[in-house]
């Protein structure tokens, strides 16, 4: 197997070295960045005992600053995805991503503003970056606003392709997931369709769920790691960015994003009351149908019936993202002393041994 499917570049494990059966066939890097231009950053801000957050940024088209098409879905919306007023109207995504702690979700927004313009003058006129959030403040001293612009420009400075981190990095930093460590998580789909092979990627930022709500490729780990029900309400949220160089159009992305959401659900979530889960699909095809000049455009798209091997791989690139993201982590110590361990990775795969059943 690709060395790349069972672990990070700093050599932390991944769900596929857990004996989890995970259906679908997985791009070079399993990751967002198999999407050919698509690139992450990080800056993460881990200092003293109580700041444990930081940034993350997407660039859709890397370093060019042409807008993609793009559709976005609020699952459940006690959260923030900036910008997406302007998803909805228009059908396009304008620039970079950033995803943060809550309380820094303006400092995000309004700092990738200054980056673009530092970059180009022309951003001056208008912009209207999408920027999104998750809560960290049970390990993060959140009200501290500890993220300031240097943190956002290095996350937008430092983004790259290939094969990138998970875990407690960039905006994921603080972040919990069905009670144990989460945060960044990634994943990716090759689906073949008329003779091309074409990439879906996913990323997410996760900090969800409740620990007897996890299962894991239909096995319900965290009943069987913890017997007793948590009695508390879920609380949480979900960043999750879909990427894909497949030529479809906005209804159709919006489309893909709505099926975040099942690929969420399949490791046990309910999207309760308290939970911000929010997301958006882009596609980095059509770049020529990206033009405001005065002449009539053409943009190529999947037919909407032929559609359904892109819902399929969203769901599994999203499922697989979230484990990621918690396989890829270690205990942490944070806020007033708070403890969030990290997923048992090796009773997890004792139990999917003994119990999996496939996806």
């Amino acid at each position: 197997m690709n060395e790349y499917h069972q672990k990070t570049p700093a050599g932390k494990p991944r769900a596929r070295s857990l004996a989890i059966p995970l259906a679908g066939e997985p791009g070079l890097h399993n990751a967002i960045t198999d999407v050919a231009g698509v690139a992450v950053g990080y800056s993460t801000l881990i200092e003293g005992e109580d700041v444990r957050t930081g940034v993350t940024a997407i660039l859709p088209r890397g370093l060019e600053n042409r807008p993609v098409f793009a559709g976005c879905h609020s699952l459940n919306g006690n959260g923030e995805l900036t910008g997406t007023i302007w998803v909805e109207e228009a059908g396009r995504c304008e620039g970079p991503i950033t995803i943060t702690n809550t309380h820094s979700c303006g400092t995000a927004r309004d700092a990738t503003i200054k980056w673009l313009i530092q970059r180009n003058p022309q951003f001056a006129r208008w912009a209207l970056p999408i920027a999104g959030e998750t809560y960290d403040g049970i390990l993060n001293d959140i009200n501290g606003f500890h993220v300031r612009d240097e943190h956002v420009f290095d996350a937008l400075d430092t983004a790259t392709g290939g094969a990138i981190e998970e875990g407690s990095v960039g905006g994921g930093t603080g972040m919990v997931c069905y009670g144990y460590k989460g945060g960044s998580g990634t994943a990716s789909r090759v689906v073949s369709f008329a003779e091309n092979d074409y990439v879906v990627g996913a990323f997410v930022q996760a900090n969800f769920g409740r620990r007897d709500q996890l299962v894991i490729a239909g096995v319900p780990i965290g009943r069987l790691l913890n017997p007793a029900t948590d009695a508390a309400d879920e609380h949480g949220s979900v960043i999750g960015i879909i990427a894909t160089d497949a030529p479809l159009l906005p209804h159709q992305l919006k489309r893909l994003a709505r099926r975040i959401g099942l690929g969420i659900g399949r490791s046990g979530a309910i999207s309760g009351h308290g939970s911000g889960d929010i997301f958006l699909a882009f596609s980095t095809a059509n770049s020529d149908a990206m033009t405001e000049a005065p002449v009539v455009i053409s943009a190529d798209f999947i037919p909407n019936a032929r559609i359904d091997p892109f819902f399929r791989a969203v769901i599994q690139a999203t499922d697989e993202a979230v484990l990621n993201a918690m396989v890829a982590n270690e205990t942490m110590t944070g806020l007033n002393g708070q403890v969030v361990e990290a997923l048992p990775r090796d009773s997890v795969e004792v139990l999917m041994r003994e119990h999996a059943v496939g996806t």
